[in-house]
């Protein structure tokens, strides 16, 4: 109907060739890519630039509706390490099931707001506390969802709680895959990019304390301003290259 040609692009040679070169050009005349110090700590963490001048190798995380991890060596030399199924579409969706949302920024704005103990089961509410032999802290999710067996918490949890408990199920589900990729592929920078980080700093700042405390503080998560339009540049710079 618009008198347009279609041109059928890899998405990933896309997402690499986007991410490298918005990062090349800046942002702003600041860096486009950033870590956070003191991520738990609302009044002292900090976001501060990080120079991904020299970025290889480094573990690229693509969070969309799922999940598509990439080890990348060069431009032109990376390999899909693995991927879940649970991602931002699962997010969500689940949060519309659960709380009758119906935007993303809902379902956020929801979960800002909630407080996901009410529904998760933690270390501490098996163990009374730390599990100190196996260096587990009271804080750390055992059960996501956990306490939803119990019919007295199911009617006293919020659909706030819910949809922040869902978030950091999915969220926590990601850094872990992601630490695992990271060690198994000999990196320490992991750098996650993708829509669902799009106004959703609870979960960046999630990824960033998960990565730096269970890799104790051999990972660190770096995220970059334009989340998730690095596939759209990728793509345009392949077309203008071949026009």
């Amino acid at each position: 109907m618009g008198d347009l040609q279609l041109c059928k692009l890899d998405e990933l040679d896309c997402l690499i060739k986007g991410v490298l070169y918005i990062d090349s050009v800046g942002f702003n005349g600041r860096s486009e890519c950033y870590y956070f110090e003191n991520p738990t700590d609302a009044e002292r963490c900090q976001k501060l630039p990080f120079n991904l001048e020299n970025p290889y190798p480094l573990l690229l995380v693509n969070i969309g509706s799922g999940v598509s991890i990439l080890a990348v060596y060069s431009k032109e030399n990376y390999k899909r390490v693995t991927g879940t199924s649970l991602g931002g579409g699962t997010f969500f969706g689940l949060c519309c099931l659960l709380t009758g949302c119906s935007t993303f920024e809902e379902a956020l704005e929801m979960a800002s707001h909630g407080d996901s103990t009410k529904v998760d089961k933690l270390v501490r509410d098996i163990y009374g506390g730390d599990y100190e032999r196996f260096g587990l802290p009271g804080w750390a999710v055992a059960s996501s969802f956990g306490n939803m067996v119990s019919k007295e918490k199911r009617e006293s949890v919020s659909k706030e709680d819910l949809a922040k408990a869902t978030l950091i199920t999915i969220t926590n589900n990601i850094g872990s895959i992601a630490r695992m990729c990271a060690l198994n592929e000999n990196i320490n920078r992991v750098v996650f990019v993708g829509n669902f980080l799009r106004i959703n700093t609870i979960s960046m700042r999630l990824l960033a304390y998960a990565l730096d405390y269970w890799s104790k503080g051999q990972l660190k998560a770096l995220f970059l301003e334009h989340e998730g339009y690095f596939g759209a540049v990728g793509a345009l710079l392949e077309l203008l290259g071949s026009a």
